[in-house]
């Protein structure tokens, strides 16, 4: 089968399973491994589009189910698609909605047909199906379309985990049916818990059916960090080598690193922008709480070698914004904590190049290891 994206690896680290590659799609290459900020409702929250530019992010990420609410997707259509509303030009992918369903939505009634939910925002009872996910996905017309999957939380009984796992495999054939856009391409999403076992039998459901690209999903809803890599490390040996890997709604700097270290190639998450609205910047040396009192005479920046407009001010001025209620205070950590995703994203993309990574993930972890303050 032919996909509108494709990828190619590059290189692997010879000490471990990282992969420094490229995804080409319709919208420009992304480089590999990368970190995709989140877009939920067609902005990264706080962020304009030249500043997301200057973050160095490479693919952004919108949302089936927040945008299928609202605006709805006939009106994202008519305003140009998710490209053409948002204004970024680079590659993009949409979540199914599947997460959300789990994490937002109220009253939820899941069958082998679909989720019927109560809309958070008005009440109103919404129908999301596979057919239904991929018709929105197909309005919204990413680079990337996610397939409906049945999320649990962690822990769950293992019958639940096992059913929500087959009927995963389930929709994920219905929405490789129903698709019709040949410039967009669907990835199918391993779900199985914590069960190695579960997570294989998934793995080669979908791989059999040849999507463009495979995602870890059903992690970060609950599970320890060891839990976490454990899951990823018993599903990437299954999954083929010519495809790219994401890890769904993962993580901290630490998670991202363990993942690259076990052959993940792509992230998200809505961990540095929504931790900058609270004040809490990401540096090498671990993370700052602007909002400690002493930092209000600090005049050295958040880090003096991010090239990122909020290293431009003292930490004493950053927090001040947050302290007067300065609504540029949120939005300057914001763009900080991107910048230093995407920095660090870079910076293994090199040590991977250089067969150097377990040095690299070494040398990181030990100075993210510092108090934060």
């Amino acid at each position: 089968m032919s996909h509108a994206v494709r990828y190619e690896l590059l290189h692997v680290d010879q000490q471990t399973g990282a992969r420094r590659g490229r995804l080409h799609t319709p919208h420009g290459t992304v480089e590999l491994p990368t970190f995709m900020p989140v877009g939920t409702v067609g902005t990264v929250k706080g962020v304009d589009i030249g500043r997301l530019r200057e973050t160095g992010a490479q693919m952004v990420l919108g949302n089936t189910y927040h945008l299928g609410l609202r605006p709805g997707p006939q009106i994202v259509a008519k305003l140009g698609g998710l490209h053409g509303m948002s204004g970024w030009t680079g590659p993009m992918l949409t979540d199914s909605g599947g997460f959300q369903v789990f994490s937002l939505a109220e009253r939820v009634k899941i069958d082998e047909r679909g989720a019927k939910f109560q809309s958070h925002i008005d009440g109103s009872l919404v129908d999301l199906t596979p057919e239904r996910s991929v018709e929105i996905q197909e309005a919204l017309g990413a680079d990337v379309a996610m397939v409906l999957d049945h999320v649990v939380a962690l822990p769950s009984p293992p019958s639940l985990i096992h059913e929500a796992m087959e009927r995963s495999v389930r929709w994920a054939k219905r929405c490789q049916a129903h698709a019709t856009r040949g410039d967009q391409s669907f990835f199918a999403i391993v779900q199985g818990g914590l069960d190695p076992e579960l997570r294989r039998q998934s793995a080669a459901a979908l791989t059999a059916l040849d999507f463009a690209g495979y995602a870890i999903g059903g992690l970060s809803v609950g599970e320890s960090p060891a839990e976490m890599d454990a899951a990823i490390s018993a599903t990437t040996p299954h999954l083929p080598a010519d495809r790219p890997r994401y890890l769904m709604g993962v993580g901290t700097p630490r998670d991202l690193l363990a993942a690259i270290e076990r052959g993940v190639d792509m992230f998200d998450c809505v961990m540095p922008t929504r931790n900058g609205r609270n004040a809490l910047a990401f540096t090498a040396d671990g993370p700052l709480r602007l909002r400690n009192a002493a930092h209000s005479q600090d005049l050295a920046p958040l880090e003096a070698d991010c090239p990122c407009p909020a290293c431009r001010h003292s930490r004493g001025y950053l927090r001040h914004l947050f302290q007067a209620g300065e609504m540029l205070g949120p939005i300057l950590l914001s763009v900080h904590n991107l910048t230093y995703y995407q920095r660090l994203m870079a910076a293994a993309r090199s040590a991977i190049e250089q067969n150097r990574y377990s040095q690299f993930q070494a040398e990181t972890l030990a100075r993210l290891g510092a108090v934060p303050t």
